[in-house]
């Protein structure tokens, strides 16, 4: 009696409201179904989202532990530690050897090279085929040769390595040492740089990709041009600082020393001086720009132009000679170029 009563209830509420039967059908439906899975698609979208999950956690992963990597190596084996650890093995190399050839102009040349480089890599294959003790043993009878080439030292170390000391100068006085080691897995193969204390911004890696693997030779004289033109310009800076730091106000210069700019501070006006160097192998700029700005009284007094005055006889002076040079021909000759710029104002 109970349920036909809850039954007629339910027809009378469906006919008045037809949706209500409908969703409590799908209600009672629903609580029975079976789950539903997911279709094919969905699970190859799940798997190709867990392959990118797993490849980036892996990169990720790789990427710590490079990082960790260099940390330790960078905190172990400084730059100054790298110079340190090099200049003695070159030491040892040049107190070991049996004989320093000095070689002059066709003498450096392709054959050479190859020949140094078979001789590290027969060295190298000697030293693996033989004991330590049957090296030491045998040692003095091996014939060690080092080369010198104007301002380069190559050495032939050991673990098939070729290795380029650098010697620098300015003004007949002897600068920094420089070194760059070679190195190939075979004498077939290629070189490549395996470390350097060469400074971070000249640019040796550029160099290695044009030129170390077609022209080994050209490599070597080219990063000795870089190095002895980089202590060149550095040097010029630090000379005149050194002798008219009293005069020079705000002085810049790039890393390289490439370009440069200073200001001359002078009683009657002010001298810009602006330098660019044509590469990092130029010791004197091709773009020079000198500029007078006079003071606010003397170009009240004397100056009938609100521009500032371009000095080209210091324009010459520093394309031609070394900046302390050009300075000291700059300030010398600074008041008679004035004279001959300014027009006095007639007295009133």
């Amino acid at each position: 009696m109970m349920d036909s009563d809850i039954e007629e209830s339910l027809k009378k509420k469906a006919k008045k409201n037809p949706f209500l039967a409908e969703n409590s059908a799908r209600k009672q439906f629903e609580q029975f179904a079976p789950r539903a899975y997911p279709a094919m698609g969905e699970v190859n979208f799940m798997q190709e989202e867990d392959v990118r999950l797993e490849t980036t956690r892996a990169r990720f992963t790789n990427l710590l532990k490079r990082h960790g990597d260099l940390s330790e190596r960078l905190s172990q084996d400084s730059d100054k530690t790298i110079f340190e650890r090099l200049q003695k093995e070159f030491q040892a190399a040049r107190a070991t050897q049996t004989q320093e050839i000095s070689l002059d102009g066709d003498q450096w040349n392709d054959g050479l090279l190859a020949t140094i480089r078979e001789r590290v890599h027969m060295e190298a294959d000697r030293r693996a085929m033989l004991g330590e003790a049957n090296l030491l043993a045998g040692s003095h009878s091996r014939e060690k040769i080092t080369y010198k080439v104007g301002t380069k030292v190559i050495c032939c170390l050991e673990g098939a390595r070729i290795g380029i000391q650098y010697e620098t100068s300015f003004a007949g006085e002897p600068c920094d040492l420089y070194h760059c080691v070679l190195e190939s897995k075979s004498f077939l193969e290629k070189m490549t740089v395996l470390e350097h204390t060469i400074p971070f911004f000249l640019p040796i890696r550029e160099a290695e990709n044009d030129l170390l693997s077609s022209n080994a030779m050209r490599f070597i004289d080219h990063i000795g041009e870089l190095l002895q033109a980089y202590v060149d310009r550095r040097e010029q800076v630090r000379l005149i600082k050194e002798l008219y730091g009293n005069q020079i106000r705000e002085l810049y210069h790039s890393l390289p020393y490439h370009m440069i700019e200073f200001l001359l501070d002078d009683s009657e006006c002010k001298v810009t001086v602006c330098l660019r160097y044509a590469d990092l192998v130029s010791v004197l700029p091709t773009r020079v720009r000198v500029l007078a700005w006079p003071t606010p009284q003397f170009k009240k007094d004397n100056w009938t132009t609100s521009a500032p005055a371009r000095l080209s006889y210091a324009e010459d002076a520093l394309r031609t000679m070394s900046l302390p040079e050009a300075y000291a021909e700059i300030v010398l000759n600074l008041p008679q170029a004035l004279q001959q710029i300014i027009q006095p104002r007639p007295s009133s």
